[in-house]
């Protein structure tokens, strides 16, 4: 078999992982072996983090809305149900700004479900 030398190819790995690690605590920057695990294992944790990102949004805004919803002497359940009763198709996103943002509008869709939920 032919000798295989890894000189520019080896190279370019290492200057990759110490690249990607710049700014990283002590030896983490510095030496290969330990720039690649901890490049790993950042890669790792912000896969994990993209999808806890999503998590932890979605229940902030359920926090804020029924919040709002409190305010307006309904539960959040209640105000959810009454809305799907009504047929407003509107996501959690939209609800907690319009609770933040306009609270006239978030109280005329209180009373809309309010509406839904007494017709049964």
């Amino acid at each position: 078999m032919p000798r295989v030398k890894r000189g520019i190819h080896r190279r370019g790995l290492r200057r990759k992982f110490l690249g990607r690690t710049k700014g990283f605590f002590l030896t983490k920057s510095k030496l290969y072996r330990a720039a690649r695990e901890a490049s790993e294992k950042s890669l790792e944790y912000s896969y994990v983090g993209r999808r806890q990102k999503k998590r932890d949004f979605r229940s902030l805004w359920i926090v804020r809305i029924n919040a709002a919803c409190r305010n307006a002497d309904i539960s959040y359940s209640r105000f959810i149900d009454g809305l799907k009763k009504a047929g407003i198709n509107l996501n959690r996103k939209v609800l907690a700004d319009l609770a933040l943002m306009d609270d006239a509008g978030f109280k005329g869709l209180v009373e809309q479900a309010k509406a839904a939920l007494a017709k049964g």
